[in-house]
């Protein structure tokens, strides 16, 4: 194994194509950081300019918190020269930091595998690595850095020289995932699906789609798309995809194709998954069929790395969800909630419900939704297609939280069928768990999904409360 990559100023400065004011080429960094708060010791402090802040202003912050050096815009360095840390201008900060991040990414010698689509992402990167993990040196984004500034960050991680990097790419604007597929340069592209996540900024779900397909840009006849069957908005724009392709369903025909499905509830799902390289069961903890899709999107990775099948079953076994991404809580009284609620939108709310009308309980099946926000014009109809759904999911209770869309949700329950005294609104989650006392009895099973804006943690944190 090569040695790890060697962050001196001077390699840096090449590669962001900047200018070093103080300090010898032989001044060397161990990592890099856009936040004083967060800084190590040591690290390369980048002055990034954002919409409510100027991050060059703490760069003599970074310095006395022990940066070894800062790197800032073109004639804002003199100033800082003297205080013993290496002081580096460039033209912009951020494409300065996404400039050094490619060129870690190229001098490593690691594989990328980059991930996007509109819902599922974060769940495909976490089991993708966790399959490559099998059987190589893996990284990952840690949380959700996964924009113009997370992505860089996460790459620089390549500095130690891992095998593979799987890297999730987000976007709520056109251009944004051509950017990104720019700085990571990736061999496999993965597109999970399209859906109305970030619908108010976009005029339809073809222009999200259009957005999305930036994945596709900059490939080669050697890249691989591993793509969506079941997704007809991926599947007509995948065509134009310059090197291989590989995809992933149910419902259609598909290269890794999974059959005989079995949807536990809360128990998870199990699928005779056939691939190009043979066939073999799956069963996982993670619940849901969208989890089972991303499983699908994971397994035809995987293959492309030649990892068994038997140790992709292995480990789907065992795998666990992210924080707040359904993750199944169980509390005192026989209490359980399916927390997911890190984020939605209405497909995924739709099928979480699925979930509860799967599962097996002898308590009531409640759903707290928050409102899905982001979805623009849109909005009220779409809420409102999700309160019918939540009818036809068999749901006992529904509780909506937000503004008027989510109003619209309950409202469009109770006119398509449910009773008005088993549907509650409120227009702020600290409403709704202030409300909740005594409200959640012994066996019920609860799902609480909702946009991270809505805060409807709040109501699982007084549930875990209240059933400790």
């Amino acid at each position: 194994m090569a040695p790890h990559i060697r962050l001196t100023a001077g390699w840096v400065a090449a590669a962001m194509g900047g200018t070093i004011v103080t300090a010898g080429e032989r001044h060397e960094f161990s990592g890099v950081s856009i936040d004083t708060r967060t800084l190590k010791n040591g690290q390369l402090y980048f002055g990034i300019h954002g919409s409510r802040f100027d991050g060059a202003e703490f760069s003599a912050t970074a310095i006395e918190a022990g940066a070894a050096g800062v790197v800032v815009p073109r004639g804002r360095g003199a100033a800082l020269a003297g205080g013993g840390a290496a002081v580096i201008e460039v033209d912009d900060t951020t494409r300065g930091l996404q400039a050094l991040a490619h060129a870690t990414r190229m001098d490593s010698g690691a594989k990328v595998v980059a991930i996007t689509g509109s819902a599922g992402k974060t769940t495909t990167k976490e089991v993708t690595a966790e399959f490559l993990g099998t059987a190589y040196r893996v990284i990952r984004n840690r949380g959700n850095l996964n924009n113009h500034i997370g992505l860089p960050l996460s790459l620089m991680e390549l500095t130690s020289r891992p095998d593979i990097a799987v890297m999730e790419l987000g976007m709520n604007h056109a251009g944004e995932i051509s950017t990104l597929v720019r700085v990571a340069e990736p061999e496999v592209r993965v597109w999970t699906n399209v859906g109305e996540a970030h619908l108010g900024f976009f005029a339809s779900l073809d222009a999200i789609a259009d957005a999305k397909a930036e994945i596709l840009e900059q490939a080669t006849a050697s890249s691989l798309l591993v793509a969506n069957a079941d997704d007809e908005r991926v599947v007509s724009r995948a065509r134009r995809f310059a090197g291989a392709v590989t995809t992933f369903g149910f419902d259609r025909s598909a290269d890794v194709h999974a059959a005989d499905v079995v949807d536990r509830g809360i128990g998870g799902t199990s699928a005779r998954v056939t691939t190009p390289k043979g066939s073999v069961q799956v069963s996982t903890p993670l619940v849901g069929r969208g989890n089972l899709a991303n499983i699908l999107a994971a397994t035809a990775v995987a293959i492309h790395f030649d990892v068994p099948l038997a140790a992709m079953a292995e480990r789907a076994a065992s795998l666990t969800p992210a924080q707040h991404r359904g993750d199944v809580v169980r509390l005192a009284r026989g209490v359980v909630v399916v927390d997911d609620s890190y984020n939605a939108n209405p497909t995924a709310t739709r099928r979480a419900m699925e979930v509860l009308k799967n599962t097996q309980t002898s308590g009531r099946r409640v759903a707290v939704i928050g409102e899905m926000l982001e979805l623009g014009d849109s909005a009220v109809s779409l809420h409102e297609q999700v309160g019918r759904a939540a009818v036809a999911a068999g749901l006992d209770e529904l509780v909506t939280v937000g503004g008027e869309p989510a109003k619209a949700m309950a409202d469009a329950a109770v006119a398509a069928g449910m009773n008005r005294t088993h549907v509650r609104y409120f227009a702020t989650s600290d409403q709704a768990a202030d409300a909740f006392d005594g409200y959640i009895r012994d066996e019920d099973l609860v799902l609480v999904k909702g946009s991270r804006g809505i805060r409807t943690d709040v109501v699982l944190d007084r549930l875990k409360a209240e059933f400790a």
